[in-house]
């Protein structure tokens, strides 16, 4: 997160708005946590142009519960989804969603180790929705395009959403973990269609979205701080210039790392050229012993978290919109050293 969230943050644990009271303990109720909220959802609304048929709402559980609150909501009985597998978050996707319908897995990259984007696949016609992974944060790939389709897109945006510029209103259901672009764990963004939403289906009323916007996404007690940070990052992304100027910063950023890894044969990153992600540059070494100094190298230079996922090893640098520019370019001054 952006240095001066962390500062305004910190006050508002011991002092919020000079009302003697911390953030973490005004009840979810007060019109001072409603201000909060409110200032929230219209600051997503507002950076993501969004029309009036969007519904913003900040939930418990993380994105993994969209996994199955999406098709619990959304696959029809007699119909299925449609699902692109282009790695981790993908396949666990589809997974809780095979529990509430049929699905159609659309295309997969698993043949070649989820390195690349699938694109000539047909979307059926016929599906409830179609959902895709629009970043994958640990195969380091990222969709640049959005599916020409009439079928509702469902797509879980966690690690790169208000990073580029793209049309929000094409799609009917929007998720989003905080943790990467919007602010700290603990809530959840969804990003709904009221449209889509089916007017006689029974759920718990936890799971059911019809009944979080029906109480302002105060259904039960709300992750209060959590949603306060949110809006403070908003608030930052707003100020440097919306999404067109975090793209901007975003873009210099992957450019420079890609090419210090590429001017410099110890390393090879891993994805397809047209598919590399701006938010997670994946790269590996051919040599076991090298990866291990360059580790230690990074650990020496206080380089924090900078080892791949355990599921692929080599490394990972993830250039979330808070990183700023000068880390990335001390990261490439380290690669350019390593011999």
């Amino acid at each position: 997160m952006p240095k001066e969230v962390f500062e305004e943050a910190s006050k508002a644990v011991l002092n919020f708005n000079n009302t003697g009271l911390s953030i973490l303990e005004i009840g979810h109720r007060t019109s001072i946590f409603e201000a909060v909220l409110d200032e929230a959802r219209m600051l997503v609304k507002e950076l993501m142009q969004l029309n009036d048929d969007k519904e913003i709402l900040f939930l418990h559980g993380g994105a993994s519960t969209q996994f199955f609150q999406v098709p619990m909501n959304l696959l029809n009985e007699h119909a299925s989804a449609a699902y692109l597998d282009c790695g981790v978050w993908g396949t666990k996707a589809i997974k809780e969603a095979k529990l509430f319908g049929q699905v159609d897995v659309v295309a997969s990259s698993k043949d070649k180790g989820y390195t690349y984007i699938p694109k000539d696949f047909q979307i059926p016609a016929n599906a409830s929705y179609f959902h895709y992974t629009t970043n994958n944060t640990v195969e380091g790939t990222e969709m640049w395009w959005t599916p020409d389709t009439n079928v509702p897109l469902v797509a879980d945006m966690s690690s790169d959403i208000l990073s580029k510029q793209m049309d929000f209103n094409k799609f009917a259901l929007i998720y989003a973990g905080a943790q990467k672009n919007i602010g700290a764990a603990g809530v959840n963004l969804v990003i709904l269609d009221k449209n889509y939403i089916a007017a006689d289906r029974k759920l718990p009323s936890m799971m059911d979205y019809r009944q979080h916007i029906a109480n302002g996404s105060m259904l039960n007690t709300p992750p209060v701080f959590a949603i306060y940070v949110c809006m403070l990052t908003l608030r930052w992304l707003k100020k440097i210039g919306g999404i067109a100027g975090i793209e901007k910063i975003n873009k210099e950023k992957a450019d420079l790392l890609y090419a210090a890894l590429e001017a410099n044969p110890v390393f090879r990153p891993t994805v397809a050229k047209e598919d590399r992600s701006r938010m997670n540059v994946v790269f590996v070494m051919d040599d076991e012993e090298k990866e291990k100094a360059f580790l230690a190298l990074c650990k020496k230079e206080n380089m924090i978290g900078v080892k791949g996922h355990r599921s692929v090893g080599g490394f990972r640098a993830s250039l979330y919109n808070a990183l700023p520019l000068d880390s990335v370019k001390a990261f490439c001054e380290l690669i350019k050293s390593f011999h």
